[in-house]
């Protein structure tokens, strides 16, 4: 038998589950009964969702196909409400109490959609040397909360997707501004907690957005390429009969070549399971060389010196018997320990849990399923993926190991979403379930068999619209001809 303190949890999990449930059906203005049923339909399915018209046939989905058509199309869910009640929702820790924020784009591929507006050329990877491709799609950027130790749970908090316009460092500065003012208006950050270590992969400038997001209470932790290099602080100043400027840089620091590496500051070896010896060197003070170019084009003044703490992460060996090579990373803190260094390293490697939910969305709950042909219609299934997604993450406490017979046992505690899903059926009984039951209609008449279709859609090229600055002088002559 269960005991109380166990009944007692397992009531405030249904409490916040319910809430939540609640709290997403007021988010739906339009056609909310058709919508909430659908992402009911996405939970409670069997296996994979392979398309949207076989969602209908569950018995959680009381509408026809007509009207779960009706809804994607014409639905409305409104984003900034979602958003607002995404942030207030338990979220996961790191080991030291902190939040850990990653960043990272996933794109959702239309190759065969010339009438799709605003879609941009993905690349994706391919599996041999040299094909790597450029494929149309819209990508989405994703700001999800990181939980300590190796899981594939995250708490997706917010997406927006790319535009041919859009600047893809502004968005994602705008976008992490406006998710930790949700965090810290929710309560999740207070004065006097450790800064919200935001974590992210090669294609971010974490220079550039470590210098804009200065007044938010966050550490930011970026992958770096490994043919770059950094620059030491130029140091006091000497006598020169010459005189001149004083010096902005040091010395050279160059990832490829051990040669011009300095002392480090801090030198660190830890154990791991998975990677077995894990050593990792850090350098205080070091910053890049800017440039008048890129997003520094409208900078007033002289360009600032960013300095962080560079970090160079070796391991043993990979899983799969891999050759490693070393990370670089660059934090936007100076003056760390050596515990410091080891907890950003580790925090990065929690980065790819949100590989998981990607594609726990693409093969399972079936996010780049429907060929949509509105980017707002694909925007309105996103935040339905996001919301079952997170019921997911709140069932996770009620759940129970539904295994397979090949499968292995697992602690309640320890299941996979995936698992998580095959039991919400049982668990969605026990709460909120806000929606109407549906009145009886009649289909409409629709097109009459055998006519054609005289108003074909309008075809779309897909790429940027919006030639990126790259020089200064090219800036400063398009400002005199605007002015």
């Amino acid at each position: 038998m269960k005991s109380l303190a166990a009944e007692q949890s397992a009531d405030a999990a249904v409490g916040v589950l319910s809430h939540f449930r609640v709290e997403f059906y007021d988010c739906l203005y339009t056609r909310a009964d058709a919508l909430f049923e659908l992402t009911d339909a996405v939970l409670c399915s069997d296996g994979p969702v392979t398309s949207l018209v076989e969602l209908t046939l569950t018995a959680e989905h009381r509408r026809g196909h007509g009207a779960m058509y009706d809804a994607v199309n014409h639905g409305w869910l409104e984003p900034r409400r979602l958003r607002r009640l995404l942030a207030a929702t338990p979220l996961p820790r790191a080991a030291d109490g902190r939040i850990v924020l990653a960043v990272d784009v996933s794109n959702w591929l239309r190759p065969d959609a010339p009438t799709s507006p605003e879609l941009l050329f993905c690349h994706v990877y391919g599996r041999g040397r040299s094909a790597d491709q450029f494929i149309p799609g819209w990508p989405y950027s994703f700001v999800a909360a990181l939980a300590t130790g190796r899981t594939s749970w995250t708490a997706v908090l917010d997406a927006i997707r790319l535009g041919p316009c859009d600047d893809a460092t502004a968005v994602t500065a705008a976008q992490l501004r406006e998710v930790v003012t949700r965090l810290v208006h929710a309560g999740q950050w207070q004065p006097g907690d450790a800064d919200i270590l935001v974590v992210m992969d090669t294609g971010y400038d974490v220079t550039r957005l470590a210098y804009v997001l200065a007044d938010l209470p966050v550490e930011l932790v970026g992958r770096l390429r490994s043919d770059r290099v950094m620059l030491r602080d130029a140091g006091p100043r000497r006598s020169s009969p010459r005189g001149g400027q004083p010096r902005k840089h040091g010395g050279v620091l160059t990832f490829s070549k051990p040669e011009t590496w300095h002392t480090p500051d801090q030198a660190t070896t830890c154990d791991t399971t998975r990677y077995g010896t894990a050593e990792a060197l850090a350098w205080d003070r070091m910053h890049p060389r800017l440039q008048a170019r890129g997003p520094w084009l409208d900078h007033c003044g002289e360009l600032p010196l960013i300095h962080g703490t560079l970090i160079r992460l070796k391991v043993e060996h990979l899983p799969g018997d891999r050759d490693p090579k070393p990370v670089w990373m660059w934090s936007s803190r100076t003056g760390m320990t050596g515990q410091d260094v080891d907890l950003r390293w580790q925090a990065f490697l929690r980065r790819f849990d949100l590989e998981h939910t990607f594609r726990l969305f693409k093969q399972t709950l079936g996010w780049t399923v429907p060929k949509v042909r509105d980017p707002h219609t694909a925007d309105l299934w996103t935040w339905l993926i996001i919301a079952a997604h997170t019921q997911l993450r709140l069932a996770r406490p009620l759940a129970e190991d539904l295994r397979r017979p090949w499968e292995r046992p697992s602690e309640p505690r320890r299941l996979t979403p995936a698992r998580v899903r095959r039991g919400f059926r049982h668990l969605r009984v026990k709460t909120a379930r806000p929606a109407d039951v549906p009145r009886p209609s009649k289909p409409g008449p629709g097109r009459p068999p055998g006519s054609k279709n005289r108003r074909p859609a309008p075809r779309h090229e897909p790429g940027k619209t919006v030639k990126r600055i790259e020089t200064l002088t090219e800036h400063v002559r398009l400002k005199q001809q605007r002015g």
